[in-house]
């Protein structure tokens, strides 16, 4: 059939208030232009992140029921141990309460002043996690991820040159660990070939560099690889997320994503000295080693979901389904990054706006927009979010400015979608008369959360 049909059905709603743009015009400037500090409640389709909005199926909210809440040694941890050791391939398994914990622990113990952590592209709390412990986090994105309207398989790859050149420039011994994030995120929702990853794999050995996959998304990853990698056609999803990480030491994973759940994530690693120090730091700052700061039902809710993500109808669906307003938008002359990712539809916010500098936020411009226009909360993944050189204190413009339309899995139908594409194409239709904005506070980490915009 022609038509993809979402492989559930719904057994739950929620109702959406239908705001107008004028109580929008308020929400927004009392928020001071910052969509992050909106209320959910006076959003028409929340399309912020994709993490921990997705809807649970009937089998995780079944097993919510039977978690174990002891301190220590509950069955529920036992199962969710079970499931990531199963999944990922990795000997140690560290529960945390979301990602970006994991990120912390880990860089914790590995990073310290003055030493460089190469990625694809860092995601904002990877970036600012490191740069906090006084690294520098360094960007490799692979030349075809340059040009947004490009279409190329595999634009969230590393350039190996680069990060050959990288390891020759700072020496080994600067770089404690390399990483991959599977779907590039910050670099338009791009997936990283199998041989991309086994060619990092090979330069962090060669060197003695332990390799780390940020794991958020890596089951959608993992199809894109099966669809359009020579010689995976035939191999299960499963077996593609098995050798993907059979190259890697450890990973970090935000089960917020890829593994339906409201809250939740791990680390892992083979390195039995390296664990005992990471489980040392989370007993500290979030949990005992068998919690990690989860509930025991939160355990059980992320080892079903990490099962379900498995599932290739649903990954079809949600590729197809992602692809689908990325298309109808391309077919109406709106910039677009190409080709779609899984999670998320990116729109191009410097060639919608030319007319903005880069320091005038064009993302943040667009983003603000389509609030306005229809209630459609996205995120700017640009020069807000990159933030200022934490050494300089300067502003550096990033190599692109987004807006990010996160979907979340499981939750919007078809038609919801419809209505992003008409308000996108409306806002098109007016686009030289958006202005700039400029930020009057800021914090000076993750500036994008919390600082608040004024129109220029």
């Amino acid at each position: 059939m022609n038509t993809i049909i979402e492989p559930f059905k719904i057994k739950m709603v929620e109702p959406i208030k239908l705001t107008t743009r004028a109580e929008r015009e308020r929400y927004i400037q009392e928020a001071g232009y910052n969509l992050f500090l909106l209320r959910a409640e006076d959003v028409i389709i929340d399309l912020l992140t994709d993490s921990g909005t997705s809807a649970m199926s009937a089998a995780q909210w079944s097993a919510l029921m039977r978690g174990d809440e002891s301190y220590a040694g509950a069955r529920s941890w036992y199962r969710f141990e079970a499931t990531v050791r199963e999944i990922f391939g990795f000997e140690h398994v560290i529960p945390t309460h979301q990602g970006r914990a994991a990120e912390r622990i880990l860089f914790s113990v590995m990073v310290k002043p003055g030493m460089v952590v190469p990625n694809n592209t860092h995601f904002d709390t990877t970036r600012a996690n490191i740069e906090y412990l006084g690294g520098r986090a360094v960007d490799l994105p692979c030349p075809e991820a340059k040009d947004p309207a490009l279409e190329a398989p595999f634009k969230g790859n590393m350039d190996t040159q680069a990060l050959e050149a990288l390891i020759e420039e700072v020496g080994p011994e600067r770089i404690p660990l390399i990483m991959i994030t599977v779907t590039n995120n910050s670099g338009g929702g791009q997936p990283v070939s199998m041989a991309n990853i086994r060619e990092v794999s090979r330069i962090a050995r060669k060197h003695g560099i332990p390799f780390y996959i940020d794991a958020c998304r890596f089951a959608e990853n993992a199809y894109f690889i099966k669809l359009r990698e020579e010689g995976y056609q035939n191999k299960s999803v499963r077996e593609i997320v098995a050798e993907m990480f059979s190259y890697a030491d450890g990973c970090t994973m935000s089960a917020k994503k890829d593994a339906f759940a409201n809250i939740g994530g791990f680390l892992c690693t083979n390195d039995a000295s390296l664990a005992q120090q990471e489980r040392d730091l989370l007993i500290l700052t979030e949990g005992f080693p068998t919690y990690g700061g989860l509930a025991g039902r939160d355990l059980e809710a992320i080892a079903v979901g990490l099962r379900e993500v498995l599932e290739e109808d649903y990954l079809r669906y949600r590729l197809v389904s992602t692809r689908y307003v990325a298309d109808h938008l391309t077919e109406r002359g709106i910039p677009v990054v190409r080709p779609a990712g899984g999670h998320a539809v990116y729109l191009d916010a410097r060639r919608f706006l030319p007319h903005l500098d880069p320091l005038e936020y064009p993302g943040q411009a667009l983003a603000v927009e389509l609030y306005l226009e229809a209630g459609i909360r996205g995120v700017e993944i640009g020069t807000v979010m990159f933030g200022k050189d934490p050494h300089t204190g300067e502003e550096r413009p990033a190599q692109w400015d987004l807006v990010r339309l996160a979907i979340p899995r499981r939750a919007y139908t078809q038609s919801h979608m419809d209505y992003v594409v008409e308000a996108v194409e409306r806002v098109w239709a007016r686009r030289e008369e958006i202005r700039g904005y400029r930020i009057v506070e800021e914090p000076p980490f993750l500036r994008h959360f919390t600082a608040r915009f004024e129109p220029l």
